[in-house]
């Protein structure tokens, strides 16, 4: 992987000393062969610019880019066909404007068709058809779950296909969070960050910065859920209310902690686990534990027993959209029926002398 990235590098640089050299040779614009020079080398990393940027981009947003660029040169060739004839000015400055018209128009029509490039649908192109039935659905990431960090491992497990999708106004709700006066708002922000940056890195996953927004909605989860809706993605989000809003708008949702919640053993009533009293419950003499994966488990006939490992009995499992909760009870004579061989024989042998004595 580093050797082609360093011929990829070196083939850069070979193309834009061959623009350079070819601009010192022709010198356009009347210009000595030095300027000559740094204007072709300029051009040739302007290229190598937009070529990075047209790779990141989407299949429908090349055919909208080439089709409005294509349009917009068409309609500035006939602009100036039809008006040099009767064009007051002539020479170089008549030259100059039927070259550039051209180039601006179909500069024009490119940003036009790239902005538009949202209401191209590849499933009603017939020869992208079975390509496009076989790609999953883009994953727009929210700004919870990009903190959160754990999609970073459901990507690297290969659970997760297909693009995924940042948006700028999350990048920019990231930032504001890195930036504040708060210590743990400014970790979690810089987490986030961080997270976007190895999703970038991971060979299977294709991460788009999608620029495209909704100035007239000010609200970060309302624009989340007008791109999915213009893209026909699923919003990947921890949060509650994201969830909730974008499921009654028709839009679907992958929720990590229901994801981790159904991964978490299933623990039936009447089953027995041992666990480790943490502190004091809510209710009387209730003590709280948790499992490895932060499941709580309540416990009854627990406090006094806080800072201790028991074996307990479950007796019935609780499921919220926060999370499982498992309740069970400390059942005193079960331990005791444990103990009592060896506390039998301490009292036979305690009781013997005095009988026969």
């Amino acid at each position: 992987m580093r050797r082609s990235g360093s011929e990829i590098i070196s083939l850069r640089i070979v193309f834009v000393a061959l623009i350079a050299a070819i601009a010192a040779a022709y010198r356009p614009f009347g210009l000595n062969s030095y300027f000559s020079a740094i204007l072709g080398a300029g051009a040739g990393a302007a290229i190598n610019a937009a070529e990075l940027r047209v790779r990141r981009a989407s299949l429908p947003s090349l055919l909208a880019a080439s089709a409005g660029a294509l349009l917009g040169a068409l309609l500035g060739v006939l602009l100036v066909s039809v008006l040099s004839p009767s064009a007051p000015i002539s020479g170089s400055t008549a030259q100059f404007f039927r070259v550039c018209v051209p180039i601006l128009s179909a500069f024009v029509g490119l940003l036009a068709g790239a902005s538009k490039a949202h209401l191209i649908s590849l499933q009603k192109i017939g020869i992208f058809t079975a390509d496009a039935t076989l790609a999953p659905p883009a994953k727009i990431l929210d700004t919870s779950v990009i903190i959160d960090g754990r999609i970073c491992e459901i990507a690297e497990s290969g659970f997760l296909e297909g693009e995924l999708l940042v948006p700028q106004f999350v990048l920019h709700e990231l930032q504001q969070v890195a930036d504040s006066s708060d210590s743990a708002r400014r970790n979690r922000g810089r987490r986030g960050l961080d997270v976007v940056q190895r999703l970038q890195k991971i060979p299977r996953i294709r991460l788009e910065i999608s620029v495209q927004d909704y100035p007239a909605v000010r609200e970060v989860d309302l624009k989340l859920i007008e791109l999915a809706k213009s893209r026909s993605a699923k919003i990947v989000t921890n949060d509650f209310n994201l969830n909730k809003l974008a499921q009654v708008q028709g839009v679907e949702v992958l929720n990590i902690n229901e994801l981790a919640n159904a991964l978490k053993p299933v623990v039936l009533p009447g089953e027995s686990m041992r666990v480790f009293i943490l502190k004091e419950g809510k209710e009387y003499n209730q003590g709280v534990a948790y499992l490895d994966d932060g499941t709580m488990v309540v416990v009854d006939n627990a406090k006094r027993l806080i800072s201790k490992t028991i074996d307990i009995t479950v007796t019935s499992v609780l499921q919220t959209t926060a999370g499982k909760m498992i309740f069970g009870k400390y059942d005193e004579r079960s331990q005791a029926e444990h103990r009592s061989p060896s506390g039998l024989s301490a009292t036979a042998s305690a009781g013997g002398p005095s009988a026969t004595g």
